[in-house]
């Protein structure tokens, strides 16, 4: 059976691309690693590494077994923290996946209100740009916990925080800006500040304007989702952006959707939520309702 210290050798070797590299960063000996390598993949029946004379290549095994040992050592280190916990330290580091629409929107306030009431506790945030990543990094041990749209099948636990609302957002002098709301099929012949492929909200975008019966030109892509609402403002085309992320004093008009454009967001977790994942989620709720 593998033990922590084989696994936390592997992800060594694979993130380093080498043994030396690896066994000066762990302070071992190049043989000692080599050997729980090797003890290692007898244990599993197969090579995991490939040595090549200038790279580490993961073989087919070892591709697979990658994402485990990572989770494995991630919970190992929440186990570690829980415990801490409960003996009544609330030290160490609060790890939050997320969206970057999510960091930029919601998160902010949550974290205020968060380090008032847990001070001594850091926080190390994730973020992605698209929904399948942020699962998928969730699913391989990479935070405490997630923040983002509402996981399909997820076998852990989720906590609905509630609708986040998507509005579009023009310049002043547009022809539309006079109204409060809008039908997206008015701005079908429109050119739009378009995410770039790979983006969530690229994907959010394209499916409302299909269900409007269109499909959106862009004038722009943008990687920054923080870029969108200004580069529609300047008068670059209309934006479709979560209302949260629009700052105080923001220069652009902003015309909710008829109907509105809305999606669930949810905090959710691979096993139970440790005490303080299940802390930060009842903060999430508060600074929402």
């Amino acid at each position: 059976m593998a033990t922590l210290r084989q696994l936390e050798y592997l992800v060594a070797v694979v993130d380093l691309g080498s043994f030396t590299k690896a066994a000066d960063l762990l302070h071992v000996t190049q043989p000692a690693l080599s050997h729980q390598i090797r003890a290692l993949e007898r244990s599993t029946g197969s090579p995991l590494l490939e040595r090549l004379p200038r790279a580490i290549r993961l073989t087919p095994t070892g591709r697979a077994m990658l994402p485990h040992a990572r989770a494995a050592l991630a919970d190992a280190e929440r186990a570690t923290c829980a415990a801490r916990q409960a003996a009544g330290a609330e030290v160490g580091e609060l790890q939050i996946a997320t969206l970057y629409s999510i960091s930029l929107g919601i998160l902010p306030i949550a974290l205020k209100a968060w380090r008032r009431s847990h001070p001594d506790v850091g926080i190390r945030l994730f973020e992605h740009r698209h929904t399948d990543e942020l699962i998928e990094a969730m699913s391989a041990g990479q935070a405490d916990l997630a923040v983002g749209p509402t996981p399909k099948d997820w076998a852990g636990s989720t906590h609905v925080l509630g609708k986040e609302e998507l509005v579009v957002v023009v310049a002043k002098d547009d022809p539309v800006a006079g109204r409060k709301s809008i039908r997206l099929k008015d701005l079908a012949d429109r050119s739009w500040v378009h995410y770039t492929p790979g983006h969530g909200l690229a994907d959010v975008l394209n499916q409302v304007c299909a269900k409007a019966g269109f499909e959106p030109k862009a004038a722009v892509h943008t990687e920054q989702t923080a870029a969108a609402p200004a580069l529609a403002a300047a008068g670059l085309g209309p934006a479709l952006v979560p209302s949260n992320i629009l700052p105080p004093g923001f220069d652009g008009q902003v015309l909710r959707t008829e109907p509105p454009t809305r999606r669930t967001l949810t905090a959710y977790t691979r096993g139970s939520p440790d005490p303080l994942a299940a802390a930060f989620i009842d903060v999430l709720k508060e600074t929402w309702a």
